[in-house]
């Protein structure tokens, strides 16, 4: 190993783990999806059952189980806890990175560490990197099936279809038919674009389809013949039918996801839009041109811009969208940025940065610094604060903003841009953890409840709640690790239990606790909750 490489080895792990690991346990698990899947891989765990999912102590097939066996495997190291959860995703994080940096040092020598440390700041890949979900999951397993398949289509080696295959199959086991499905996509699309029709067909493999069916299938037989429900479930109703319409309650405007694109590759936004369009460009003014040999740095780029633009366009047309569908295309955007920049810098003759591109980086690079310190008023109080805070975030933002344009305006250009823009990342993500933390553990996860349930408790008893909110309900069953009676559902347990109601329901918990001896213990006010004693069904009722 050279002294440059273990110098590249050396940043990119420090990044990883500052941006993917560090803090995973700083807030509780938040939302319904983080504490649901973190308790069905305990449930699966403690049943030593590694072929049906369980929640509640009954089977759960809404999800393929590879998020699950990897967070058991965290749990057996780790005991259970958030951060075994979360560990998962930012390992899946870190080696979609190192597989980039691979890639571009085999491949495309010279930005293999911009491509890597681009890859790992993506704002949407550091989100998700901290969360218990599958999404990290299939967008590692899908990203590296993208670029394995164009290292066989320019390497011309059968050992890369090959890891192309079993890619698919991991991203199969991630998030179920969507990763096959993308990737035929990507790779049809890319084929009209360069009229290289020949690729399809060679890509269909039959060495190839029997290690993708021998790592993927076998799952999918044991869980079908155990559940019989799982084809009517798992296909059926979460693949179909949350595609073809609005059954999950996510409906959002068709162009939903150009939005939530553009953020979720912050800060680098600008550069790839400008990469992205100049790929386009460049390749429609060479369609017609006649060339015994493709130009494959051209082609490259096509494919990356299909990859990019593939899981935008099939989930806008869904009728059911949530943030984390198109994780999949933003590492496309990472390395298509990364393409752009190696083209650029090889170019002698090239003019550099335009002062207006120069000047949008900047300001969408550093624009997520005024949040990220004003974190605990944006989660308190859902809005921005006046005065001296806002005014010290906005200095901050402005001082690194001007650096940063006059930086690529200057002399140096590109070849500072990885330097000036992974600041303001570094500093937003020490922001959010170190002043945002306690806000969003209070706000928006369980656990502080929990803490506080259990210290009212002289032994753990049921617990019920009635008119919270899902994400609080999966939240307590995750850290009180028991099921959760919804009083709505008519589930009231007939004996003595604790109940969280919000505070504002103290008449409608009266109501459906009549004839039964209730004490009121307390008011977890960042989340506006009561929680109450309730005694055995027939007690006489105490007031």
């Amino acid at each position: 190993m050279t002294a440059r490489t273990r110098t590249d080895v050396l940043l990119i792990a420090g990044f990883c783990a500052f941006l993917f690991f560090y803090g995973l346990g700083q807030f509780g698990l938040i939302g319904a999806d983080e504490p649901r899947y973190a308790q069905v891989a305990r449930e699966m765990l403690e049943r030593h059952d590694w072929i049906t999912p369980v929640l509640g102590g009954h089977a759960w097939l809404e999800k393929p189980p590879l998020y699950y066996w990897q967070a058991m495997l965290a749990y057996s190291l780790f005991g259970v806890n958030d951060v075994a959860a979360r560990i998962p995703a930012a390992i899946d994080a870190t080696l979609l990175v190192i597989a980039v940096y691979l890639f571009f040092r085999k491949f495309r020598r010279g930005v293999e560490v911009d491509a890597a440390l681009i890859t790992a700041s993506c704002a949407g890949v550091i989100g998700y990197a901290h969360a218990a979900s599958m999404d990290m999951a299939l967008t590692a397993s899908f990203s590296m099936g993208m670029l394995a398949w164009w290292a066989w289509r320019e390497g011309g080696k059968r050992i890369y279809l090959a890891l192309f295959y079993v890619c698919m199959a991991l991203g199969m086991l991630s998030k179920g038919p969507v990763a096959p499905f993308l990737a035929a996509a990507v790779i049809v699309l890319f084929a009209v674009g360069a009229r290289e029709f020949r690729w399809v067909l060679r890509t269909i493999w039959l060495p190839g389809i029997v290690l993708f069916c021998a790592l993927a299938l076998p799952w999918y037989v044991a869980v079908q013949t155990r559940n019989p429900q799982f084809f009517r479930e798992f296909i059926l109703q979460h693949n179909l039918a949350r595609f073809s319409s609005n059954l999950y309650h996510h409906r959002e405007p068709f162009w939903y996801y150009l939005p939530v694109t553009a953020l979720a590759l912050v800060p680098w936004t600008v550069f790839v839009i400008a990469a992205f369009v100049e790929s386009l460009r460049i390749w429609w003014a060479e369609r017609k041109a006649v060339s015994v040999e493709p130009d494959l740095k051209l082609q490259f780029r096509v494919f990356v811009c299909c990859w990019l633009v593939v899981p935008v366009a099939f989930f806008s047309i869904s009728q059911s969208k949530l943030p984390g569908y198109i994780l999949p295309a933003i590492p496309a955007g990472a390395v298509l940025l990364a393409e752009y920049l190696r083209r650029h810098l090889a170019r002698e003759d090239d003019e550099g940065v335009s002062k207006s591109l120069a000047v949008l980086h900047a300001l969408v690079a550093t624009a997520p610094i005024v949040p990220s310190v004003l974190i605990a008023y944006v989660i308190t109080q859902h809005r921005l604060p006046a005065g001296r805070p806002m005014f010290v975030a906005l200095a901050i933002a402005f001082a690194l903003c001007a650096a940063i344009a006059m930086t690529l305006a200057s002399r140096l250009r590109l070849r500072m841009l990885r330097f000036v823009t992974l600041v303001p990342v570094v500093l937003s993500v020490a922001a959010v953890l170190k002043l945002g933390s306690t806000s969003v553990d209070q706000t928006l996860s369980a656990r502080p409840l929990a803490v506080e349930l259990a210290s009212v408790e002289t032994r753990q008893l049921p617990l019920a709640v009635y008119g919270v909110s899902r994400e609080m309900e999966y939240g307590l069953a995750f850290y009180r690790n028991q099921t959760i009676w919804r009083y709505e559902s008519g589930k009231v347990p007939a004996e003595e239990h604790l109940l969280v109601a919000p505070a504002t329901w103290k008449v409608n918990v009266a109501m459906q606790t009549s004839g039964r001896r209730v004490l009121f213990l307390g008011n977890y006010t960042p989340q506006n909750v009561d929680y109450y004693w309730v005694s055995a069904a027939g007690a006489a009722q105490e007031r």
